[in-house]
């Protein structure tokens, strides 16, 4: 039977595939095209380790029973085409990485392995390794080992083959494991000429060293070659009600750390017989993701590469939101007026201000947050033990499965405690995604609240990358809203009844499946009576197959459907029955596309949402999101001023077609709109607008309005 849908591993390669094109495109500077990799490669770590993973879980419980995770329809088949992208785009990664390296030794700036270094740079390796590296390796005799020894996830291993020239001696096979966590992964040598730099991994400085290593043996050929595996990531939480969620936590962070190879990733120049050894001791099989590579391997490293770059590139700095330049404090504005951050152009700082405000003020009595995934040494989290300090009631619902994060929550809720923070640790078999705030402050003998609605994480890090939009708002209906989700989460055990409640908010998993329905069921509707019916959609993901047969069904009767999707895409886009295709792009540069936001046209009185919730049935239907509408007819105007950059990019944005090709959409006709610095601009010319005008003086008739008001 034929495909409704593209399939999400597939889709997600295929994104992917853009982040490698960006590595690729010599326009982008030679620091972020390594980036590039590093993250590409990070990318394809954690995809072996979470959905390869559940491809193989899927085949492994096929009807044993029900299982707790979306089946797709022939995870064997996925399995093998995963096999064929990933080693094409091995070659493409490999290609790619040699034609940066002759770009670095055009800059003077020199990658070597221990075969390349002059006299001087040998007998530095020697008294580094002597004085740093040393102590900080276990070489292993693997033969000599009756079990296999334990190969961690996220490590790289240099697998050694020991000699004789004269052939008197048995080979054997050593394994050492690259300290990388404790040492970092590149060292800087020294060099003759100031403006050379060279720079050398540190396996290639173990490598250098591996006769010192093993000379007790009397060996004097050595032959190394890296490798790594990757492990299933997902993490069990059983059913044992004798267990707290964070026992069971602790219990799958140390099962994880155990998890089943699902990737084996070697140097295809490593020797026939280490290889064949390894295989056989790891249990691998050929349907086990063997993938042969370069030299090099565990590429995120790069991203961490040496600053030593003549030409630096300088990212432009966040500004402060024109409604809060003058402002002396965030809280008076709020109060007045909503305000719509647009992370990173505009500074993250305010958020911070706006609890570090709350956590002084007399008169604010309590506050509520949600906290997925933190920097690690957080304001948002200073701000929240400063408010306790202060005598405020402060609640942090502390999402501890978000994944990666797991570890670092679990010490977030432990410091949190210890300061009086009361600490909310989710809900059984749904995750806590929703990003919000509630304050509450007393004035006048009167209640009121204020906060915000968010489509990304409180994190202040991720924010001067990340695509996101923040509402600070003391809207009452909004607010309202968000104290109901804050009660839900506080009472679940009373059922969703406080979701179902909300009037204004938009909520998973009660309510946003079916008010979308409703909502595009409307635009099908208008454009069947030849109204003028659109709909609008930026996400990270969009997988849901019931609304992506909705939006089928919109594109049929004529409804205007654009797309700006950075990951998941699994729709088709063209098809003969549509009216006109869907318009669908991705757009992969500098900032991460992170936001989500959704447009429906409704007869020409348009409903504008952020959401923090992509179209995928673990967001819809498996977590608690939010989805606020965006009342403030100027933020409304901002959003979709936004978006139509977004979609008019011809420089970073990609067709989303039906063959998933990544062909950038190039318009010769029109001039270059690279969405990311126009969208800079277009804001930064607000404020600029902004400050001009509170600098002008304020004349008679402007003051009289103002003393009116």
């Amino acid at each position: 039977m034929k495909r409704r849908t593209i399939a999400r591993d597939i889709s997600w390669l295929s994104f992917n595939g853009r982040v490698l094109q960006e590595a690729a495109d010599i326009s982008v500077p030679l620091r972020e095209r390594i980036r590039f990799l590093g993250i590409f490669s990070n990318n394809m770590d954690e995809f072996f380790r979470v959905r390869v993973a559940t491809l193989k879980r899927m085949i492994e419980f096929s009807g044993k029973g029900k299982i707790n995770m979306h089946l797709e329809t022939a995870p064997a088949k996925i399995l093998d085409e995963i096999q064929d992208v990933v080693l094409k785009q091995q070659d493409e990664f490999d290609y790619i990485w040699e034609n940066i390296r002759r770009e670095l030794e055009k800059e003077k700036i020199f990658l070597v392995n221990e075969k390349q270094l002059t006299r001087d740079q040998q007998k530095f390796i020697q008294t580094h390794f002597e004085e740093e590296v040393r102590s900080n390796i276990i070489p292993l005799m693997i033969e000599s080992i009756p079990q296999f020894p334990f190969l961690r996830d996220k490590s790289i291993y240099l697998g050694v083959v020991l000699s004789r020239k004269d052939g008197a001696m048995k080979r054997k096979y050593a394994l050492i494991e690259i300290p990388s966590r404790t040492l970092g992964r590149f060292v800087i040598l020294p060099s003759a000429n100031a403006d050379e730099h060279y720079i050398i991994l540190l396996e290639d400085i173990i490598r250098f060293n591996l006769r010192n290593i093993f000379s007790y043996f009397g060996y004097d050929k050595y032959g190394s070659w890296i490798f790594k595996v990757t492990r299933d990531a997902e993490i069990d939480i059983d059913n044992d009600v004798s267990t707290t969620l964070i026992q069971k936590i602790e219990k799958g962070l140390k099962n994880r750390r155990k998890g089943k190879p699902v990737r084996f990733v070697y140097d295809k120049e490593m020797d026939a017989g280490l290889l064949e050894y390894l295989i056989k001791r790891l249990n691998l099989t050929k349907k086990g993701n063997l993938i042969p590579g370069g030299r090099i391997h565990n590429f995120r490293h790069f991203m961490d590469f040496p600053d030593v770059f003549p030409k630096r590139g300088q990212r432009k700095k966040p500004f402060t939101h024109p409604s809060l330049i003058k402002a002396p404090r965030v809280t008076d504005v709020v109060l007045e007026q909503d305000v719509m951050l647009h992370f990173p152009y505009h500074s993250f700082n305010p958020v911070i201000d706006m609890l570090r405000e709350a956590a002084i003020d007399p008169n604010v009595t309590a506050i509520k947050i949600t906290c997925y995934r933190l920097a690690s040494n957080s304001k948002i989290i200073n701000s929240l033990i400063n408010a306790v300090r202060n005598g405020k009631h402060v609640t942090v619902m502390l999402e501890l499965r978000a994944r990666f994060d797991e570890e670092a929550n679990l010490e977030w809720k432990e410091r949190l405690e210890d300061e009086g923070v009361k600490v909310l640790l989710g809900i059984p078999n749904i995750k806590i995604h929703a990003k919000l705030c509630m304050i509450k402050k007393r004035i006048n003998n009167r209640t009121i609240h204020y906060g915000f609605v968010s489509t990304g994480n409180l994190n202040e890090k991720t924010s001067m990358i990340y695509g996101d939009h923040c509402l600070l708002t003391s809207n009452r209906n909004i607010m309202a809203d968000v104290n109901r989700i804050f009660n839900y989460l506080e009472k679940w055990k009373d059922g969703p009844g406080q979701l179902k409640a909300c009037k204004t908010l938009i909520p998973c998993p009660t309510s946003l499946r079916r008010e979308l329905m409703k909502m595009i069921n409307k635009e099908i509707r208008n454009a069947k009576s030849r109204k003028p019916a659109a709909i609008t959609l930026k996400m990270n993901s969009v997988s849901d197959e019931e609304l992506i047969s909705k939006l089928y069904d919109a594109a049929k009767a004529g409804v205007e459907i654009k797309l700006i999707v950075r990951g998941i895409y699994c729709l088709f886009t063209e098809n003969k029955k549509f009216k006109a295709p869907i318009t669908a792009i991705s757009i992969i540069d500098e900032y991460l596309e992170h936001a989500r936001v959704f447009i429906f046209h409704n007869g020409g009185k348009e409903k504008v949402y952020i959401s923090s919730a992509d179209w995928m049935v673990r967001n819809l239907d498996h977590r608690v999101e939010a989805t606020c509408p965006v009342l403030d007819t100027a933020i409304q105007k901002e959003l979709k001023d936004i978006l139509d950059i977004q979609l008019s990019d011809n420089v970073k944005a990609r067709w989303l077609d039906n063959e998933l090709s990544n062909e950038y959409k190039r318009d010769r006709s029109q001039k270059k709109t690279r969405a990311q610095i126009e969208i800079y601009n277009y804001l930064n010319q607000k404020n600029t607008k902004t400050t001009e005008a509170q600098s002008q003086p304020v004349n008679e008739v402007t003051a009289e309005v103002i003393s009116i008001n």
